[in-house]
């Protein structure tokens, strides 16, 4: 099996827990308005690598991974769904972490085929960073190209396959900074029993220069960087929602035992 990879950071910090061996591979069929990444979108191209000539890279640094692990990100991973399972499957049998990166919208609830397919991957996923867009379908729709429901319905399938999730959710001026939004996207996460960490990233604008050389219109080209403070605030307003939504659900089942 072969993998197609467009780079790789050996001491990545902000990929997962510890110090990270970052994959990044090539395909997505997300075109997100604020991708920082374009370079990544074609399937296909990119270094030709193996699961053991990866595994030979990791292991010469491998000393500084001991808290940390392997993550596989993109571009979206799920579309190279069968390398990165081998690569799990040989990190497990080396008893290295293993954590996905991944945006989930190529999961498809109603194949049975596919889920045998996401069964065996998971199996050896330690962890899952799973990046939610946008709460609302035509705003999802609007920003990324996709719809949402495979999404969503991806969150829900790793809460019942008791898969520990970090969520990702980048918050952009004007299309993702709204409130309510906001407000019900932490509804939504509190329904989830096996989420372990929020991180809420502000947007920025440092892929600009990527679009400008690809001579691709960048989307954002008038939109300012969010400030931190204001990140602050949106994951205040998610962590509220997740709390009126674990309240609402203690309170109807204490309902039902009465």
């Amino acid at each position: 099996m072969v993998g197609h990879i467009h780079s790789i950071e050996s001491f990545g910090t902000v990929d997962g827990p510890g110090v990270r061996f970052v994959i990044f591979l090539k395909g997505c069929p997300m075109r997100c308005q604020y991708c920082h990444n374009p370079d990544t979108w074609e399937i296909g191209g990119g270094t030709e690598m193996t699961v053991e000539q990866i595994m030979e890279e990791f292991q010469r640094s491998k000393d500084f991974y001991t808290r940390g692990g392997i993550t596989v990100t993109g571009g979206e991973p799920l579309v190279q769904m069968e390398f990165v399972t081998e690569l799990f499957e040989e990190a497990h049998r080396r008893r290295i972490h293993t954590c996905l990166d991944t945006s989930g919208v190529t999961f498809r609830p109603d194949s049975p085929a596919l889920l045998a397919r996401f069964d065996r991957l998971l199996a050896v996923t330690d962890l899952v960073m799973l990046d939610i867009k946008h709460i609302d379908p035509q705003k999802h729709l609007a920003i990324c190209g996709q719809p949402q429901d495979n999404i969503l319905a991806f969150a829900r399938y790793l809460d019942k396959c008791s898969i520990p999730v970090w969520i990702r959710h980048v918050v952009v001026p004007g299309l993702s900074d709204n409130e309510e939004d906001l407000y019900q996207l932490g509804r939504f996460i509190g329904t989830l029993r096996n989420v372990k960490a929020l991180d809420v990233l502000p947007y920025h604008d440092m892929g600009k220069s990527k679009y400008h050389k690809l001579g691709i219109p960048y989307p954002l080209e008038n939109v300012s960087p969010l400030s931190k403070e204001k990140a602050v605030w949106a994951r205040t307003v998610i962590i509220r929602g997740m709390r009126d939504e674990r309240k609402k659900a203690v309170s109807n089942a204490s309902n039902l035992e009465q």
